[in-house]
């Protein structure tokens, strides 16, 4: 499996906190079959003064945290991201080339403000999209403008958007509303991929032998195999997202 969404780098943002802990968080996300993980540090977080834009030092320490992982035979292939928070100056800094795409590819990592106004949404897509790269929204389920309007990710994917649902969403772990929130994307087949966005070793961990199965009693194999392994190769390969046939949502009568 690969996991597109992981806060595993060390001592760069709310993630891992050591080496230590990440060798650590390697191993559970092995032992639960994954092979290949995007190290998608936050970055661009208002008012955080490790912002985590593209540079010689976050690249050496992804290297190193590679290297590491051998050292320890750890069979973990990690490629590099960020977890771009929008703002006004998104397309900018993409111009300036001071944002990690995924593998340095044509898909960027994109999250809002849980609160954030549905208008300003649309324009950093856009924006996002007029500079040549492909949003790969993150966690589009927690935000608070999809739980109340799931059809606007349709609208999305129309778009030429990509979405990646979260684990923890999907069995629970952020509240009710979520986790139904989740299981609609799936069912309405707009979400490109499932990721863990994992920080730590002890909770929020990238062990993702439970979300593969929960899918798989769901929808069948070839779910988890699309957004668990096809979807997410084809996203590290520069490669148009497969398998998805969206449908439009209806809203709900309370």
């Amino acid at each position: 499996m690969i996991d597109l969404h992981a806060h595993m780098l060390p001592g760069v943002d709310d993630g891992s906190q050591s080496l230590e802990m990440s060798l650590e968080m390697a191993r559970i996300a092995v032992a639960s079959g994954v092979r290949h993980m995007a190290l998608t540090p936050h970055c661009n977080l208002p008012g955080n003064p490790r912002t985590n834009y593209d540079s010689p030092e976050l690249r050496e320490r992804m290297d190193a945290l590679q290297l590491a992982l051998e050292r320890e035979n750890i069979p973990l292939e990690l490629y590099a991201g960020c977890e771009v928070f929008s703002t006004e100056e998104t397309p900018l800094l993409l111009r300036r080339k001071q944002l990690i795409s995924l593998n340095d590819g044509s898909y960027l990592l994109v999250e809002f403000d849980f609160g954030e106004d549905v208008n300003f949404v649309s324009y950093i897509l856009e924006a996002i999209l007029d500079e040549g790269y492909i949003p790969l929204i993150a966690h589009p389920e927690r935000y608070r403008f999809v739980v109340r309007d799931p059809g606007l990710t349709y609208e999305w994917v129309r778009m030429g958007c990509a979405l990646q649902v979260n684990r923890g969403s999907l069995l629970g772990r952020f509240g009710e509303s979520i986790q139904d929130t989740a299981w609609r994307l799936l069912e309405h087949q707009v979400v490109a991929c499932v990721a863990t966005d994992c920080h730590r070793s002890t909770f929020r961990t990238p062990h993702m032998a439970d979300v593969k199965e929960a899918l798989e009693e769901a929808f069948g194999p070839a779910c988890p195999r699309l957004l668990l392994e096809d979807n997410p190769a084809r996203i590290l390969q520069r490669q148009p997202i497969v398998g998805l046939q969206p449908t439009p949502f209806r809203r709900r009568r309370w």
